[in-house]
């Protein structure tokens, strides 16, 4: 699915009003009947949904007008519904002005909030209300919001009802997901046309709740536009990623992949990028390893094959002659989980990204040798796929900034340097980000906060070198590790929570998660 900053979307609603004719009363009045659907499912669960309370805090602008449509349709079907609005009568304008006067027409309850007088009357409605639908700002916010508002947003955030936003949460910045001071916190977020970056990037997914998208009647030649090149990864196309099996497949059908990895005291994670590329249905794994941890490999993975080099206690340059001796019949290669930062495996990594020609991928230590030379990786141009995927601490030193720039940008440098470097760059965090070479980036949805803790990044590596090895395209295989990757987290959160579970329960959940996308229905 696309996802579109907010100036593109008014350039589709522009064109869809322009163009095709839609007028914008009726875009409106969609996204209004959008809201009101949600809002009449969230009451038919509540215990009282015949007397059930809404309260609708509206702006000036289009989306203070949403609003206004919502409360007139849920006056008319009998709703209690009232409206505080930060905006006097006259200061709507257009379409918002209109709905205003349909509401107020129609013996709609109307509250003007001029200052703090208003504050104490308010803190008892809101109080009061089972659901509070957030229509104040919509997708042109930039910056904090201002003090009066803020003030009645930390009111709304303090009740117990259940908060609705309009298009995108109030102090939310639609392009960034940022929050400068304080934001609406919504259980559900209806957006219109397309999902906007913001709500999924930085604090947008923690704001916004569970995000629903309307069409609201915008025809879908305008949504599909070439020009936007940012997607957020779901079920149904994620599916078509996956590898299709047949009745005569093997070991030898089911792709054979190489990982190196493991130095002394990092032997697990060496074994969880194994375990999770088996889970993930690779058909025959070598593992290249140092001497020295060569038997607890053998104990720990008992299903792939070690090759062990001579060593104390890190692969070094002498890793070169087996690697490139188990390459020959193999479709894929993954350096780097618990590795180490040997610096003679430098080396190794200039001859992996001049020879190797089928794909390679590189996480962790491996990254960490790259960042101090990152001029080798223009080895690699024109001579296979690249896959690389950092964290932010990885990436910094990668990109020679602080942790906080690579965070405070994470879309905007991962397209950047996945086109600079000609690489797949997988960019981890609360939402991953999967940029290609050729511009594009998708985002993922999947995964919650139990995936912080040690390992985990080690099952991803390993999830995504079975991907290649059964031959999934490069950027399908990382988007289909990570998807996968975050999916078999959320399985877990819905028995344990979102901690105690480990990196190991998240790799034997990825046939699980696997399972659930190829038993989802044709749409």
């Amino acid at each position: 699915m696309r996802v579109v900053s907010a100036q593109q979307m008014r350039e589709i609603e522009k064109q869809a009003i322009g163009v095709y004719g839609i007028p914008s009363l009726l875009l409106m009045e969609n996204a209004a009947l959008a809201v009101v659907q949600e809002i009449r499912q969230t009451a038919t669960q509540m215990i009282f949904k015949e007397s059930c309370k809404t309260i609708i805090l509206v702006g000036k602008g289009n989306n203070g007008g949403d609003g206004l449509a919502i409360a007139r349709h849920l006056l008319i079907s009998g709703m209690d519904v009232t409206v505080f609005s930060f905006a006097k009568t006259e200061e709507f304008h257009g379409d918002a002005a209109l709905n205003c006067h349909l509401y107020q027409n129609a013996g709609g309850r109307f509250f003007l909030i001029e200052g703090e007088k208003q504050l104490r009357f308010t803190r008892l409605a809101l109080h009061q209300a089972d659901i509070i639908v957030d229509a104040i700002y919509g997708t042109g916010l930039r910056g904090a919001l201002p003090s009066l508002v803020e003030e009645f947003v930390e009111e709304v955030n303090q009740t117990q009802a259940y908060v609705i936003a309009v298009d995108i949460p109030s102090g939310v910045e639609a392009d960034t997901g940022k929050i400068y001071r304080s934001a609406i916190r919504a259980q559900t977020t209806v957006t219109f046309g397309l999902p906007k970056l913001g709500h999924f990037m930085a604090k947008g997914p923690e704001y916004a709740g569970r995000v629903i998208v309307d069409p609201i009647s915008i025809p879908d030649q305008f949504l599909t536009q070439e020009e936007v090149s940012t997607f957020v990864l779901t079920d149904d196309e994620v599916k078509t990623f996956l590898p299709v099996r047949t009745l005569q497949g093997h070991k030898g059908t089911h792709g054979k992949g190489v990982l190196v990895a493991g130095s002394t005291g990092m032997t697990g994670a060496a074994i969880l990028a194994g375990r999770s590329a088996l889970r993930s249905g690779i058909g025959l794994l070598q593992i290249v390893t140092p001497r020295s941890i060569a038997s607890q490999m053998d104990l720990g993975i008992t299903e792939a094959t070690i090759w062990s080099v001579e060593g104390e206690n890190t692969l070094g340059n002498q890793a070169w002659p087996v690697i490139s001796e188990k390459c020959r019949t193999a479709q894929a290669l993954a350096i780097g989980p618990g590795l180490g930062q040997n610096t003679d495996f430098i080396p190794v990594l200039e001859e992996v990204l001049r020879t190797i020609e089928f794909p390679v991928l590189l996480d962790a230590d491996a990254l960490n040798l790259v960042a101090q030379g990152p001029e080798i990786l223009g080895w690699r141009q024109g001579r296979g796929s690249l896959i690389m995927t950092p964290h932010p601490g990885e990436m910094a030193r990668l990109c020679d900034c602080s942790v906080q720039e690579i965070e405070n940008n994470r879309l905007e440098i991962a397209v950047t340097k996945a086109v600079e470097w000609g690489v797949v760059l997988v960019l981890k965090g609360a939402v991953t980000v999967i940029a290609s070479p050729d511009g594009r980036a998708f985002l993922n949805p999947t995964g919650n906060p139990g995936l912080g803790t040690g390992g985990t990044g080690d099952v991803l590596t390993g999830s995504i070198l079975a991907w290649l090895a059964q031959g999934v395209p490069p950027l399908e295989a990382a988007c289909l590790g990570v998807y996968l990757h975050g999916k078999a987290a959320d399985e877990l959160a819905r028995d344990f929570g979102w901690s105690g579970f480990t990196a190991t329960e998240v790799a034997d959940q990825l046939v699980k998660a696997r399972r659930s996308l190829e038993l989802i229905e044709k749409g």
